[in-house]
This record gives C-alpha cells, structure tokens and sequence, in this order.
C-alpha cells in the first residue's frame, strides 16, 4: 500500500510561481513512474506531465516551458514547479505514482491564479 499525500498549493497572480510537492510513503520501495494531473471546475481530470524513475520527463503541450517536474528517488518524492502561471492553470492538482502496476492517488492540492 501506497499513501500519496501532496502539498504546496494556495492563491497567486498571473504571472507568479508555485512549487508543489508530493511524498509517498508506505510501501514505496520500487515505485515507477509519478506523475501530476489536474482537474479544473467543470472539466475533467487532465494529465500535466510524469516523470519515470529514470528523470524521463512528459508534459503536456500547454505546461511545456513553464512547468518543471522533478523527483527525489531516494525520498520518493516528486515535486512540480510552475512559472508563468496563468488563469487557466488553476484547478485541483494531483499526484500520483506506479508501484507494481497499481497508481496510487493524493487527495490533491488547490491551486488558484487570479488575473
């Protein structure tokens, strides 16, 4: 069993940064692939990108360039940077990692960009 918990979220102006983080823990030994999804009111949950064990990193097209992800293995953390945000990254951001073929989901964090 995995327990994903994510943090970091909160309130900032176009433009500005948020960094988010996400520990998991219980039995993490040997986790793959992490990842960060969001879901926006009204809209379904979409992916922002992942990162293999490896460092191999996929973003989606609208994140490419501004949103960074990187991942400690030996904490089995990961963590999103966000520059240039704007308001339609705002939404419910969550994470969530492969172990043994099982993904594993945080409760999520709130981020809201203001214009």
């Amino acid at each position: 069993q995995v327990r994903v918990v994510e943090s970091g979220g909160g309130l900032v102006q176009a433009g500005g940064s948020l960094r988010l983080s996400c520990a998991a823990s219980g039995s993490s030994v040997g986790i793959n692939v992490m990842g960060w999804y969001r879901q926006a009111p009204g809209k379904q949950r979409e992916l922002v990108g992942t990162i293999g064990s490896g460092g191999s990193t996929i973003y989606a097209d609208s994140v490419k360039g501004r949103f960074t992800i990187s991942r400690d293995n030996a904490k089995n953390t990961v963590s999103l940077q966000m520059n240039r945000l704007q308001p339609e990254d705002t939404g419910v951001y969550y994470c969530n990692a492969n172990y043994r073929g099982r993904w594993y989901w945080g409760q999520g964090t709130q981020v809201t960009v203001s214009s």
